[in-house]
């Protein structure tokens, strides 16, 4: 019996890997197509201008929903693996696939959320021409102003808080812990508030490269991910402000 939950419990852990794995990559799919464009970027007046805008908004709605999954996941997933092992051990004759996907619920939930936060301030934007197009980029200034203030939030107490949280799956769970499905929800959403936390100035950046630029989603992702593993975190997030300040600095003074 106790061999029989073993091997359980590892068809578990590879269900749930390969879940994140495939996830990812067709939200990643989705995005490379520019399919969440849309053809958005179409001017027009009258009642059916207010129409076109409130297609605008659900198109960037989904397509925010759709890079957080993208661009989060990732990163989530040494916690989520983590999660699970623990479940496991601490309630060795029950299955823990359920109570995992309720703990990504939450986490994708907070998430989610900051899509749509972001989703309606780039439409916002848009309505009062701040963008260079509907899936564009703010202007020089702006974008100047943004990278400063991402680079000074690189050195806040409460990025390194929020940081420190992440860093350490198995110091959150012990910590944070609690029981049943909506313990696993509220978890899931608790370790989705610290990583908004740490990573919110950052993804602002978007409107700086651009929001549909897939490079740009690429290499933040790749960031976010590198910053919960490198040995350093605190040298390697003072060297990004640093850099993201000098490189705010120098497009304002260039125009």
């Amino acid at each position: 019996m106790e061999l029989t939950m073993a091997k359980i419990h590892s068809l578990e852990r590879v269900l749930v890997a390969a879940s994140l794995v495939v996830l990812t990559l067709l939200a990643w799919a989705y995005l490379a197509t520019g399919d969440s464009s849309g053809g958005m970027a179409m001017p027009m007046s009258g009642a059916e201008a207010n129409g076109w805008n409130l297609h605008l908004l659900n198109l960037s709605v989904i397509m925010w929903a759709v890079m957080m999954v993208a661009m989060m996941l990732p990163g989530a997933a040494p916690m989520i693996m983590t999660y699970i092992r623990v479940y496991q051990r601490r309630i060795a004759s029950q299955r823990a696939m359920a109570p995992t996907w309720v703990f990504i619920a939450g986490y994708l939930v907070v998430w989610t959320s900051f899509g749509i936060t972001a989703a309606v301030t780039q439409w916002a934007l848009h309505q009062t021409t701040l963008l260079s197009s509907a899936m564009g980029h703010v202007g020089p200034l702006s974008g100047a102003a943004l990278l400063i203030v991402a680079g000074a939030f690189q050195f806040s107490h409460l990025k390194q808080a929020c940081l420190g949280k992440c860093q350490s799956p198995l110091g959150f769970l012990m910590t944070e812990w609690r029981e049943g499905l909506a313990g696993a929800f509220i978890m899931g959403a608790r370790h989705g508030v610290f990583c908004a936390g740490c990573c919110w100035a950052l993804m602002l950046l978007m409107f700086v490269g651009g929001v549909m630029s897939l490079a740009w989603m690429i290499g933040l992702a790749l960031y976010f991910l590198a910053e919960k593993l490198v040995p350093w975190p605190r040298l390697f997030s003072h060297a990004t402000g640093v850099i993201l300040m000098v490189s705010g600095v120098l497009v304002a003074t260039a125009h």
